[in-house]
């Protein structure tokens, strides 16, 4: 039985009857609020793996366009037509919530310069599959972007859930025991002590019926 170090009072027994109240609520509350991040937390890790599948499938098609092209044009080719790109990408950066875990988000943001959109070169000598190799590859930031955010994410709220486990579990297991056997505890010595003192009090009356009556 752990018990804590306090004085067997009432006042500390009612002290203490109201933080066990707390600690359960507390306790109650923390558990909700794991369930919740694990639920979002897998429902992060299933889009995670399904947008990693779609990524990697996408890198492999602008791979597979861009070796194409390789073997089209030479590489002097291909590096002057990807000298000077017409179009300028940046990244917009934020934060939302996620039961009280700021996680980022990220957003592409594309400035074009030109009206030929991605392209930086003209089409009379490049090969299509240039082409395509770009386009895919400007297709699928978007989603690279989105996995960076759902892979920072998932780290963020694994270590969220970590926290809030390790905190239920310290009240689940010290302090609301704690708590519950000190009150029992301050209860059975205020129990003692009250039986002592109508002890006491019961010989102080017999006492004072024999001084009373003469009683031998």
């Amino acid at each position: 039985m752990a018990v804590l170090n306090v004085n067997p009072t009432r006042m500390e027994l009612t002290n203490l009857k109201r933080k066990l109240v707390t600690a359960r609520r507390g306790h109650k509350l923390l558990k909700d609020k794991r369930d919740e991040l694990m639920r979002q937390f897998l429902a992060l890790v299933k889009e995670n793996k399904e947008l990693r599948i779609k990524v990697e499938n996408a890198l492999k098609s602008a791979n597979l366009s861009m070796s194409l092209a390789g073997s089209n044009m030479s590489d002097e080719a291909i590096a002057v037509a990807l000298m000077m790109p017409s179009q300028k990408t940046g990244v917009e950066l934020g934060t939302k919530k996620i039961m009280s875990v700021d996680v980022p988000e990220f957003k592409p943001a594309f400035r074009t310069e030109r009206d030929d959109g991605i392209f930086s070169y003209g089409y009379a000598f490049t090969s299509s599959d240039l082409d395509r190799a770009v386009n895919e590859l400007n297709s699928i930031l978007p989603d690279m972007l989105r996995l960076a955010e759902i892979e920072k994410s998932c780290q963020l709220l694994s270590a969220e859930i970590e926290k809030t486990r390790r905190r239920a579990n310290a009240l689940e297991h010290v302090m609301i025991p704690n708590y519950t056997d000190t009150i029992k505890y301050i209860t059975m010595k205020l129990d003692e002590i009250d039986r002592s003192t109508t002890t006491r009090l019961m010989k102080v009356k017999d006492m004072m019926l024999d001084n009373a009556h003469n009683y031998v």
